[in-house]
């Protein structure tokens, strides 16, 4: 697994970032910053999701504890990710690297145009020998356009490479089978498939400073691992740990891929946006996406929700409820609603015109079957 990935992309936590005062460990941001320098000798291209722009403000501006209003949240990260950078930067440039900035929200992997560009300056950036730093704009996302941590944003950022692997550092020796705390508890080395106990393993906690709990990592990693990535949750604070997974030693916990690689077309229209819709199928639709690899025709549609235009994502559901597909559908809801359980010779005389045979075209679908419910 480590010879064949191309490129790490390697997410580090708030709380691997910082010091007991809550200002940054230089020290910790220069040893992470020694290890990427080996791990690009080797050949391979390296992209940081760095957490620790509101912790790195909040020890600046004297605060003591987390802002709970946006506003202050907001303040936090404007002055944190400026030193935070800067570090990075003085740090990198020690090996003849330069850091490069990118703040992105949730909408830019939204939108596909955004997207692609977002993909597009990465490895743009990888021509030049720079290491990509990215985090999600605090200073401007809300609600609507957050990823709720960077534990997701890490793993679509993964979606935008050639032959990743993911690296997720974070302050515990990765998954236990118990209490981490514990000394009764063991560290999960291998996990290859994912079971209910598996995910009752986690909790909802999150750190002083960070925003994602193991549960958050943990869905974060199934998504990646879904569309055929590999991914290692590892402790970011022991010296050499990324040298150490580099030599393919057993640290942390390694999630293994689950099924063929997913291609980025696919990926974006089943991993990455929020659906707009609903589909709600019949069997015979439903066994013949999933099994026959069909496209989706407005005779198999028993009922639609939700607001969307052509072009947007919709969810499809089978009869017992289970979403098992994703897709760009190539009729607006309220025409949906006038087609829903029709056959194609009849769209022309209620819409006057058919100008899809199909509703959803089969290479504009992403069968979930190995995705978690998003």
């Amino acid at each position: 697994m480590i010879e064949t990935a191309e490129t790490l992309v390697i997410k580090i936590g708030t709380n691997v970032l910082s010091c007991a005062d809550d200002s940054l460990d230089l020290k910790r941001i220069e040893s992470l910053a020694e290890q990427i320098h080996r791990i690009k000798e080797t050949g391979r291209r390296v992209v940081v999701v760095s957490s620790g722009a509101v912790g790195a403000g909040m020890g600046l501006l004297g605060l003591k504890e987390r802002p709970k209003d946006l506003g202050h949240l907001q303040a936090s990260a404007a002055v944190g990710q400026a030193h935070l950078i800067r570090r990075y930067d003085r740090c990198l440039q020690k090996h003849g690297y330069h850091a490069a900035q990118l703040l992105v929200t949730a909408n830019d992997f939204k939108h596909r145009t955004r997207y692609l560009n977002v993909r597009n300056t990465i490895h743009t950036l990888f021509e030049y020998g720079a290491v990509p730093i990215v985090n999600e704009n605090d200073t401007v996302s809300i609600h609507e356009i957050k990823f709720g941590d960077n534990d997701h944003l890490a793993a679509m950022v993964t979606s935008l490479v050639k032959k990743p692997l993911l690296v997720v550092l974070s302050v515990v020796d990765g998954l236990f089978d118990g209490d981490p705390g514990l000394q009764t508890s063991s560290r999960i080395s291998l996990v290859q498939d994912w079971t209910p106990e598996l995910l009752a393993l986690a909790t909802d906690d999150s750190s002083t400073l960070g925003t994602g709990g193991m549960k958050s990592k943990l869905h974060a990693v199934r998504s990646a691992t879904a569309v055929g990535e590999n991914v290692i949750i590892a402790n970011g604070t022991e010296e050499g740990v990324l040298d150490r997974i580099l030599k393919a030693e057993d640290v942390g916990t390694l999630f293994l891929a689950q099924g063929a690689t997913v291609s980025a077309w696919k990926r974006w229209i089943g991993y990455t946006i929020r659906p707009k819709g609903k589909f709600h199928l019949d069997d015979g639709a439903t066994k013949a996406i999933r099994e026959g690899g069909k496209s989706l025709l407005a005779i198999g549609i028993r009922s639609i929700e939700g607001t969307f235009e052509s072009g947007e994502v919709v969810t499809l559901v089978s009869p017992t409820g289970e979403e098992f597909a994703r897709g760009l559908s190539n009729y607006n809801s309220g025409d949906m609603e006038k087609i829903a359980m029709r056959r194609s010779d009849q769209i022309a005389t209620i819409l006057g015109g058919i100008p899809y045979s199909e509703v959803i075209h089969r290479d504009n679908l992403a069968v979930l079957e190995n995705h978690p419910a998003l």
